[in-house]
């Protein structure tokens, strides 16, 4: 299913038809040999992770910044990077070189690297990922890359400069990165499935961590720490978790967009003030244009049943995505080869591969759809209405509190949506 021009909203089209000529200002020319210097931001597990999967990818490659808005995670970063014999001679963060606050990011980007690991919670990725293309940088960013409209318009914006630079940008979403998945999602764009028609997801699953206020935290500390739980820093779990679910689905429709949404969520379990704002079920119906659907469900709650996959029906016969199995028309299962690579260390390995070629990656128009897709599906489960792609994409909703001041106290936790009474924003 090939969307026409029409069904590409402008808002998902801005990164089209771009240059890409230069070498990359003020850093490593594309194609260069030598030492990569990497610097990190956001220096909790995941972005610890992709620190040590950054320099597994490439012997050049050396991590010589970390930021974080607390010394504490990123010291603790450091000394499990330091603990890994592989890479530990390649870890030189030198204390100077460890940066905290708000501003962190800046600091990191201005310390003479050529690549930055963007991991911290989502309500600043479209910043970090601006500040950072802008400086010249090449660009690893976490999903999903924001959580609001004018978030995803700013990083758009950011993708688009760079392609005219040749600078990479590399997206979280990492079952893109993944073998299995990439041989499957051929089958199914090669026809195997027909018209595809009905796309059912789950990312129904249990709870999650959550850490006990200590008494000198600020509520800016306490919301930052827990960052999961407001949705100006995580965009809810529709947005944070289980977009990797909504972007096979979109992947699978050729990235079309969808035309809208419609559904319903709350709060059941997770209802005390430790927890924020956000729901713990979210359950959606996307429309596209020709009448597929994609049935989208996702949970956090512990004691219940739980299924993390995707089921795909089309004309002509079915996929059971995370088996890698097409029957119908098409009998059809993905056979391991050995040479199947883990699909975090994969996004790595291909990013400073294409950094080495002079043939720059960039995720930019597609990993930004698949984030505005999720918010699109939490508008429509906090307002209760159906909400069309263009009100998604033209929304001035900005998530994030005006000042950002870690001294914030009291820093009012926004009200829990209730559906019918929640505004469209």
């Amino acid at each position: 299913m090939t969307p026409s021009s029409q069904q590409r909203r402008s808002f998902l089209k801005a990164s089209a038809g771009i240059s890409a000529m230069a070498m990359i200002p003020g850093g490593v020319h594309a194609g260069a040999s030598g030492k990569l210097r990497v610097g990190l931001v956001g220096c909790g597990g995941r972005g610890t992770g992709a620190a040590s999967q950054a320099l597994r990818a490439d012997r050049e490659v050396e991590l010589v910044a970390m930021g974080d808005m607390f010394r504490d995670r990123a010291e603790g970063s450091v000394a499990q990077l330091k603990r890994d014999g592989e890479i530990a001679p390649r870890v030189n963060v030198t204390p100077d070189r460890i940066f905290t606050g708000f501003d962190a990011y800046k600091k990191v980007i201005g310390a003479g690297v050529d690549v930055v690991l963007l991991a911290s919670p989502p309500g600043f990725r479209p910043a970090h990922i601006a500040a950072a293309i802008e400086a010249g940088k090449h660009v690893f960013a976490e999903k999903p890359v924001a959580v609001d409209a004018p978030g995803c318009k700013t990083v758009l914006e950011a993708c688009k400069k760079a392609k005219e630079k040749k600078l990479a940008v590399v997206s979280g979403l990492c079952w893109r990165y993944d073998k299995p998945k990439r041989e499957t999602m051929k089958q199914i764009h090669d026809g195997a499935l027909g018209e595809i028609h009905t796309l059912h997801t789950n990312y129904i699953t249990g709870s999650l961590w959550m850490r006990k206020r200590e008494p000198e935290w600020t509520d800016m500390e306490y919301q930052l720490r827990n960052w999961y739980y407001y949705a100006w820093l995580s965009g809810d779990h529709n947005v944070e978790q289980h977009i990797h679910s909504l972007d096979k689905c979109i992947w699978a429709m050729k990235d079309e967009d969808p035309v809208a949404a419609y559904g319903l969520g709350g709060r059941q379990v997770r209802t005390g003030s430790d927890f924020g704002h956000i729901y713990d079920h979210h359950a959606v119906v996307y429309e596209f244009k020709d009448g597929a659907k994609i049935f989208s469900f996702c949970r956090q709650q512990a004691g219940c049943y739980n299924d993390v996959n995707d089921y795909f029906q089309g004309s002509k016969g079915r996929c059971n995505v995370m088996r890698h199995q097409i029957t119908g028309a098409t009998q059809w299962t993905y056979k391991r080869d050995g040479k199947e690579i883990d699909m975090y260390q994969s996004e790595h390995n291909e990013l400073f591969a294409s950094i080495r070629k002079g043939e720059p990656i960039n995720d930019g128009e597609w990993m930004t759809r698949s984030t505005l897709v999720a918010i699109l599906g939490r508008m429509a489960t906090y307002t209760g209405k159906r909400v069309t792609w263009n009100q998604a994409s033209e929304s001035t909703e900005v998530l994030a509190p005006k000042v950002l001041d870690l001294n914030a106290n009291p820093l009012p936790t926004p009200p829990v949506a209730m559906p019918g009474r929640t505004p469209l924003a």
